[in-house]
């Protein structure tokens, strides 16, 4: 604030929300202005509605402003989630700066939302089913009970795209299933390999081990990663958790002495940070 107040020139308009005064972005600068003792500060308005605020106070900041942390950016989106529940992971990524995949992770975990919608707004404005098989699956219900309906009817019924409605009469009068083996998969919970996990005899953490061990094989064979310095030390680091996994992981746990439990569940805690940050910046840049 005392830096912005020694700023030569004027300051950069604040935002302002329209219907209420609310100062939406610009704290600082209206302070440094009365630190300058200026009577006056450009302003640009939102107009947009109340729920709207904060998304923008937040998508500004991220764009702009202060760098947030990790916690701040996190209570941003849940409190997003609150209030725009029917916004797609892309769509509050890009407000909040953050993935869509540590949006989605963020949503599992939040108990704000109460119903399960059908369909999410994308970033484009457009309505996308949720579960696209679901979708699928009610189109195809509604073709088979009213056949003379039109694909736009039908579309806007089962909440899919008019494309996907054209796409599933095609499928029928062809005898096939509405629903693509893709989507069935996905359906089914695919696994990182794209097959669907088998859970004969096991749990859904043995499967999610066994997907972690066969994605992590799978990158020690690509040569990009294990012919430079950096990527070998890179797949060492990656086959450390598949060690921590099953009955294993016990063994590890009584290894750790009474007085050094606290300080390597911290350090434990304080890698996962570290590996999540990392995969962020991964994404980030796909």
């Amino acid at each position: 604030m005392q830096k912005l107040a020694r700023v030569t020139g004027p300051l950069p308009p604040i935002v302002v929300h329209k219907a209420t005064l609310r100062v939406v972005d610009g704290v600082h600068r209206v302070h440094a202005a009365r630190l300058r003792r200026e009577a006056r500060i450009g302003v640009c308005y939102f107009e947009g509605p109340a729920e709207d605020v904060f998304v923008e106070a937040v998508r500004l900041n991220s764009s702009r402003g202060l760098p947030l942390t990790q916690a701040d950016r996190t209570a941003a989106v849940l409190r997003i989630l609150g209030t725009h529940p029917q916004w797609s992971d892309r769509l509050i990524a890009s407000v909040s700066g953050m993935t869509a995949g540590t949006v989605a992770a963020v949503r599992r975990c939040s108990t704000v939302q109460g119903e399960q919608l059908n369909a999410r707004e994308g970033k484009d404005g457009r309505l996308r089913p949720v579960d696209p098989a679901e979708g699928r699956r009610r189109a195809g219900l509604l073709l088979t009970e009213r056949p003379d309906a039109s694909l736009r009817q039908i579309a806007a019924e089962a909440g899919v795209a008019l494309a996907t409605a054209r796409d599933v009469k095609q499928r029928m009068r062809r005898g096939e299933d509405p629903v693509p083996r893709r989507f069935r998969e996905s359906d089914a919970g695919a696994n990182l390999g794209g097959a669907a996990p088998s859970m004969a005899g096991g749990t859904p953490s043995d499967a999610a081990d066994a997907d972690m061990g066969l994605l992590v094989a799978r990158l020690c064979k690509d040569p990009s990663l294990r012919m430079t310095e950096a990527g070998r030390a890179l797949l060492q680091m990656l086959s450390v958790p598949v060690v921590l996994q099953g009955d294993k992981t016990q063994h590890f746990v009584e290894a750790v002495p009474g007085h050094r439990a606290t300080s390597v569940a911290l350090a434990a805690r304080g890698c996962a940070r570290r590996w999540l940050d990392f995969a962020e910046l991964l994404e980030r840049r796909t």
